[in-house]
């Protein structure tokens, strides 16, 4: 029997590319949940919005919403994780970080870019998939157009286990997809038998 895992799922709206106002928000929603949380989700590039700007907007690993990250998780004493820019040995990054509450942490590269919004024309796609531990749930970080992609999602079984419980997807749809973002995520629950949490920009 797993523990009990209590969630946070934060939708919000944006401030177009203004770091600064949008930690601001969150800091104060964060700040609320303090000590009552085992995981808060941000949504796809939470510090920025869905930004194709990665020149002036990309930081660094270990940049300042990184260890902003490190800040509040170790003030909510629970997991944050979310998505944002970031520019690694000269590639820019859709990057999900996985921030725990000691300061480590764990990344994912966005795999699948949105080539409708030119997102593969200035950022590189991850490799990898990310599987992390968090109470005894074993959890499967992805990022908003990898919800199309059933293979990349697909929950493996090997010895007598799936690959995780639980699958996160961080976003940035917009409205007018509403409708295959809430069926898109239930076929991805179904067909992995699998938890499935879906955290979009509002």
């Amino acid at each position: 029997m797993k523990a009990f895992l209590k969630i946070s799922a934060i939708q919000s709206s944006l401030v177009w590319e203004d770091i600064n106002a949008n930690l601001a928000k969150f800091e104060i929603i964060i700040n609320g949940l303090s000590g009552k949380t085992d995981l808060i989700v941000l949504p796809e590039m939470f510090s920025t919005g869905f930004s194709m700007n990665p020149k002036v907007f990309a930081e660094k690993p270990d940049g300042k919403t990184t260890r902003w990250m490190q800040t509040m998780a170790k003030q909510a004493n629970s997991v944050i994780t979310g998505s944002i820019i970031v520019e690694d040995e000269g590639k820019y990054f859709n990057r999900m970080i996985w921030m725990q509450p000691d300061g480590n942490y764990f990344t994912y590269d966005k795999k699948h870019l949105f080539s409708i919004a030119g997102e593969n024309d200035v950022y590189t796609a991850g490799e990898k998939r990310l599987i992390v531990d968090l109470k005894g749930w074993k959890v499967c970080p992805l990022i908003c157009y990898d919800l199309r992609f059933p293979v990349w999602c697909r929950n493996n079984y090997r010895a007598n286990e799936y690959e995780y419980d639980l699958q996160i997807f961080v976003a940035n749809w917009p409205q007018v997809r509403s409708h295959p973002w809430k069926t898109l995520l239930s076929a991805r629950a179904m067909e992995n038998l699998s938890y499935v949490i879906g955290v979009n920009r509002v």
